[in-house]
Protein backbone atom coordinates (compact mmCIF):
# COMPACT_ATOMS: atom_id res chain seq x y z
CA UNK A 1 0.00 0.00 0.00
CA UNK A 2 2.63 2.22 0.98
CA UNK A 3 4.67 1.48 -2.20
CA UNK A 4 1.74 2.76 -4.44
CA UNK A 5 1.15 5.94 -2.83
CA UNK A 6 5.16 6.52 -3.10
CA UNK A 7 5.01 5.61 -6.38
CA UNK A 8 2.07 8.02 -7.43
CA UNK A 9 3.67 10.74 -5.43
CA UNK A 10 7.04 10.06 -7.38
CA UNK A 11 4.83 10.25 -10.95
CA UNK A 12 3.44 13.19 -10.14
CA UNK A 13 6.73 14.99 -9.28
CA UNK A 14 7.64 14.11 -12.62
CA UNK A 15 5.35 14.56 -14.95
CA UNK A 16 3.46 17.83 -13.71
CA UNK A 17 5.23 19.86 -10.82
CA UNK A 18 8.66 19.78 -12.14
CA UNK A 19 7.75 20.68 -15.75
CA UNK A 20 5.68 23.36 -14.32
CA UNK A 21 8.19 24.53 -12.25
CA UNK A 22 10.68 24.88 -15.16
CA UNK A 23 8.35 26.71 -17.33
CA UNK A 24 7.61 29.10 -14.70
CA UNK A 25 11.62 29.82 -14.35
CA UNK A 26 11.76 30.29 -17.97
CA UNK A 27 8.86 32.59 -18.22
CA UNK A 28 10.54 34.56 -15.24
CA UNK A 29 13.58 34.89 -17.08
CA UNK A 30 12.07 35.78 -19.81
CA UNK A 31 9.69 38.95 -18.51
CA UNK A 32 13.40 39.70 -16.48
CA UNK A 33 14.78 40.07 -19.72
CA UNK A 34 12.42 42.34 -21.58
CA UNK A 35 13.78 45.71 -23.03
CA UNK A 36 12.35 48.40 -25.33
CA UNK A 37 11.53 47.43 -28.53
CA UNK A 38 10.95 43.71 -28.11
CA UNK A 39 7.88 42.38 -29.58
CA UNK A 40 5.47 40.82 -26.90
CA UNK A 41 2.10 38.71 -26.81
CA UNK A 42 -0.47 39.34 -24.12
CA UNK A 43 -2.47 37.04 -22.17
CA UNK A 44 -5.44 38.46 -24.16
CA UNK A 45 -4.01 37.87 -27.16
CA UNK A 46 -2.54 41.77 -28.09
CA UNK A 47 0.61 41.71 -30.07
CA UNK A 48 2.87 44.78 -29.59
CA UNK A 49 6.26 46.38 -29.08
CA UNK A 50 7.24 47.83 -25.86
CA UNK A 51 8.19 51.70 -25.61
CA UNK A 52 8.85 51.69 -21.60
CA UNK A 53 10.16 49.19 -19.00
CA UNK A 54 8.88 49.62 -15.41
CA UNK A 55 9.45 47.95 -12.48
CA UNK A 56 5.93 45.83 -12.75
CA UNK A 57 4.13 47.20 -15.77
CA UNK A 58 5.19 47.82 -19.43
CA UNK A 59 3.98 50.56 -21.92
CA UNK A 60 3.60 48.53 -25.48
CA UNK A 61 2.36 50.45 -28.59
CA UNK A 62 0.00 48.36 -30.74
CA UNK A 63 -0.46 50.45 -33.24
CA UNK A 64 0.73 53.99 -34.58
CA UNK A 65 0.07 55.98 -31.58
CA UNK A 66 -2.20 53.68 -29.52
CA UNK A 67 -0.38 52.29 -26.67
CA UNK A 68 -1.47 50.29 -23.44
CA UNK A 69 0.00 49.95 -19.94
CA UNK A 70 0.23 46.71 -18.70
CA UNK A 71 1.36 44.41 -16.43
CA UNK A 72 4.65 42.34 -16.71
CA UNK A 73 2.77 39.03 -15.82
CA UNK A 74 0.23 39.27 -18.83
CA UNK A 75 3.31 39.29 -20.90
CA UNK A 76 3.34 35.59 -22.38
CA UNK A 77 5.46 35.18 -25.28
CA UNK A 78 7.45 36.60 -28.09
CA UNK A 79 6.40 36.10 -31.15
CA UNK A 80 9.76 36.24 -32.94
CA UNK A 81 11.51 33.62 -30.71
CA UNK A 82 8.47 31.20 -30.21
CA UNK A 83 8.16 31.43 -26.43
CA UNK A 84 5.32 31.20 -25.22
CA UNK A 85 3.88 29.69 -22.10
Amino acid sequence: MWIMIIAMILIMYFFMWRPESKRRKQMEQFRKGLKEGDKIITAGGIYGTIREVGETTLLIEVDHNVTFRIDKGMVVGDPTQGIMQ
